[in-house]
Parts: C-alpha cells; sequence; structure tokens
C-alpha cells in the first residue's frame, strides 16, 4: 500500500482538540516558517491552500506568522491583499531568475532586493505593516563583534567563533549574534528570552531591508547595515538563531502550524553540523507539524527536494526544470491535506508527538 504524500504530526493537546472541534484554520494562533532557501518551492500549492482559505477565511483574531529567512518571505505574501496572486509572483520570479554563471554577493543581494519589489509593487510593504488580521515577524541576527565587520576576513574569523561557541553550548551563540524581530503594527512580544532578543518596529522603507537580511547567508548575500530604528550593526539571516526554531518556548500559543519541509528540526544554523543536535523531534503540545512523507521525497527527481546545492550541481535551464517538476508534484502535498480537512475523522492517518 502506497503511503501518502503528506506526513502530519500533532502534539497531544492539539490532537484532543481537533478531535473535538475539527480542523480550522481560525483555531491556529501562531503560523511559523523555517529557513531553508528553495526548498520552500516543495510547499508551493501547499501553501496556496493554507494562505488561500485555511488561515485566513472567516478569522478574527489576529494570527501571529513568525519566519526566519524564506520562511518570513512566504509569511510576506500572506500579508498581501490576495496572497495567492503575491505566491504566484514569488515563485515565478525566484524560480525564473537569470544569474550570471558567478554571482558575486552584491549580484545576488540586487536579486533579492529585485524580488521584493516584484512581490510588493507599490503597496505591499503597507499591506504588510497594517494587516488588521495578521501580525508579522521577521527574524534576523544582528552581528556582534567581527559578525559585523565590513571586511570578509574579518566576517570568517568572527563566523569561525560562532561555530566553536555554539559547539560548546548554544547559549554562548549570544555572544555572537543578537536576535532582532522586526514586526508589523501592534504585534504582542513574543516569548523569546534569550539572544538579547528584541522587537522593532516596521516602517514602509525598512521593510525590504528587513525581509533581505533575514534570508542574508554570510558569505552570498550582502546582508544589511544600520536599518532604520534598529540597532546598529549588520543584519543577517534569522537562521544563524532560528534555524528551525525551538517550539518549546512557544508552550503559551493555543495552536501553531507549522508547514516545514522535514519532521524533525534543527534549531539553529551551526546545529546542522552536529549530528547531536540536528534531528530532535518536536514534542510541543500545542503543535501541528506537517510536512512531505520520506516515501513522497524519494519519488521526487533525484529523491530530494530543491535545495541551494541544485545551483552548482545542475544547469540552470535543467535546474529550472527540476524545480518545477517538484513544485507541479507539491499539488500533490495541497491535496493531501485538503482530504485530511474532508475526512469525517479529522484524526485518520496523523501522528502523534511525544
Amino acid at each position: 500500500m502506497r503511503s501518502r504524500p503528506l506526513s502530519i504530526y500533532l502534539g497531544r493537546g492539539a490532537a484532543r482538540r481537533i478531535a473535538k472541534d475539527g480542523w480550522s484554520g481560525r483555531d491556529v494562533s501562531l503560523l511559523l516558517g523555517a529557513s531553508g532557501g528553495p526548498k520552500w518551492l516543495i510547499l508551493a500549492a501547499l501553501d496556496r491552500l493554507l494562505f488561500g482559505q485555511f488561515l485566513m477565511e472567516d478569522r478574527e483574531t489576529p494570527l501571529q506568522a513568525v519566519g526566519s529567512s524564506i520562511g518570513s518571505w512566504r509569511h510576506a505574501c500572506l500579508a498581501q491583499a490576495d496572497p495567492v496572486a503575491a505566491l504566484d509572483r514569488f515563485e515565478e520570479i525566484y524560480v525564473n531568475w537569470d544569474y550570471s554563471e558567478r554571482p558575486d554577493t552584491q549580484e545576488i543581494s540586487d536579486a533579492s532586493l529585485s524580488m521584493l519589489e516584484h512581490i510588493f509593487g507599490n503597496t505591499g510593504a503597507d499591506a504588510l505593516i497594517d494587516h488588521q488580521l495578521l501580525h508579522s515577524y521577521i527574524v534576523t541576527a544582528r552581528g556582534r563583534g567581527l559578525n559585523s565587520a565590513r571586511h570578509p576576513a574579518g566576517l570568517a574569523a568572527g563566523m569561525g567563533s560562532a561555530a566553536i561557541a555554539n559547539t560548546l553550548h548554544r547559549q554562548l551563540l549570544a555572544s555572537q549574534f543578537q536576535r532582532v524581530v522586526f514586526t508589523s503594527m501592534g504585534a504582542p512580544e513574543l516569548p523569546f528570552d534569550d539572544f538579547g532578543s528584541t522587537q522593532v518596529a516596521l516602517r514602509p522603507d525598512t521593510v525590504a531591508q528587513a525581509l533581505h537580511a533575514s534570508g542574508s547567508i554570510p558569505f552570498l548575500l550582502a546582508g544589511e547595515r544600520d536599518i532604520t530604528a534598529a540597532p546598529s550593526g549588520h543584519y543577517w539571516d534569522g537562521g544563524i538563531i532560528d534555524y528551525h526554531f525551538d517550539v518549546d518556548v512557544m508552550s503559551e500559543q493555543p495552536l501553531i502550524l507549522y508547514p516545514h519541509f522535514r519532521g524533525d528540526l534543527t534549531t539553529g544554523w551551526f546545529d546542522k553540523f552536529l549530528p547531536w543536535r540536528r534531528q530532535r523531534t518536536p514534542n510541543a503540545e500545542n503543535l501541528i507539524l506537517i510536512c512531505p512523507s520520506e516515501d513522497f521525497i524519494a519519488s521526487l527527481p533525484d529523491g530530494k527536494i530543491p535545495d541551494r546545492s541544485d545551483f552548482t550541481r545542475m544547469p540552470p535551464g535543467e535546474r529550472m526544470r527540476y524545480w518545477q517538476i517538484c513544485m507541479e508534484r507539491s499539488r500533490e502535498l495541497a491535496d493531501d491535506f485538503q482530504r485530511q480537512l474532508d475526512n469525517p475523522d479529522p484524526l485518520a492517518g496523523v501522528e502523534l508527538l511525544g
């Protein structure tokens, strides 16, 4: 028997609530979006279902959307008047952008800012800031010491120090980076109490800067320096601190929805290189984690979802075709989730966490 395309994991509190009340996007209080670059493309059709119908339909209380890197970009589409059309614009320009053979950090950063301009148009930044039913949180990492250096050699030394500090203990990474979260109007404080976390209200002229910073991997993109009304310094990819997030700190949320690329979480970017931290099954009572199943991923071209390595291992035309196939196949994930919503047994086929 063929397994289903989508894996659905529920914390025990979330399972009790869904068993009692069924599936309702109105009940979701927090939406999480992870870092991951091109990995987001495997969620393309699922995002359209979630953003276009499930999450915002008949909503009466604001949804909090917390994202780092590409997760914050996806949520920026949700903040638009027509989220599905925004996703269409994002997908089209992201997949088909024509980079030079060896793009430098400035070329990639210029491309990123052009993509944001294409997604937002003239009104998109205001829509994100002023949305009445969506509180947006764009997570960035402000470099401390050498991690705020302008020269690549200084930054390399800083990143090396950060890797060593993180290996010894995750909290030591706070000596190298500060979590700065840029928020839409009226967004309440998040329960982050580490990494010197601070929230900064967005302005129309800082939305693109914050999103660009949130996706700026050091040495690959240029990042942003001295963003207006925020602490001075250089801002980098939010995934450095919050790659897949620590969902335990959000235990007070009524219900968390996490559309993700995989069924385990790696809290910070440097943890990817530490096997004892890489695979952690979340044990949050209030979590709904949905992701492609292992069998579904194995059935894709090359047995993997899109990722950043595709830029170097494939010619541009081949990469675009491969990504297009993966996006077309992502419809299977959306269809499977719709079947879950329509099933008279709301817990059919789900797996319990913890």
